[in-house]
């Protein structure tokens, strides 16, 4: 590695709850509640390595599934490129991203939910722009 590499590391990484507090204020649960929490992790950690956040997040729980769906978000350059027919392009892109996200976010959700992540998976459309985040633990979120 160069010292010119140095400029691409990733940024410190963040706790859950940290995250949490930066994406505060998107989720519409109850205040307090795990849900909130996670949604606004999720956004936080959007805003914080995208660079842009949804404007919208909601999580659910089904047994040991966690979903969190988001609204919104692209980033100009995504846009942009939408707009020139290559929406290919941005969602590889964003599933590369994930690859090297994955840590990050799931000691998130661990932190959070007090559960061991088993697997994960992110997915967009375009058209309206979603983005959702897929979990599954080790074992119902209700036991």
């Amino acid at each position: 590695m160069t010292s010119d590499d140095s400029d691409y590391a990733l940024p410190q990484q963040a706790t859950g709850e940290q995250l949490a507090t930066a994406g505060a204020g998107v989720a519409e649960d109850a205040a307090g509640s795990l849900r909130m929490a996670i949604s606004n992790a999720m956004v936080g950690m959007k805003k914080q390595y995208y660079g842009k956040g949804p404007s919208r997040a909601r999580t659910f729980f089904m047994d040991e599934y966690v979903f969190t769906a988001m609204e919104g978000g692209l980033t100009r350059n995504e846009e942009t490129l939408l707009a020139a027919g290559k929406a290919d392009l941005v969602r590889n892109y964003r599933l590369a991203f994930q690859e090297s996200m994955t840590d990050t976010t799931t000691k998130a959700i661990e932190e959070l939910t007090g559960r061991k992540v088993l697997g994960y998976h992110s997915q967009i459309v375009f058209d309206p722009p979603r983005t959702f985040e897929i979990f599954v633990l080790d074992r119902p979120m209700g036991g």
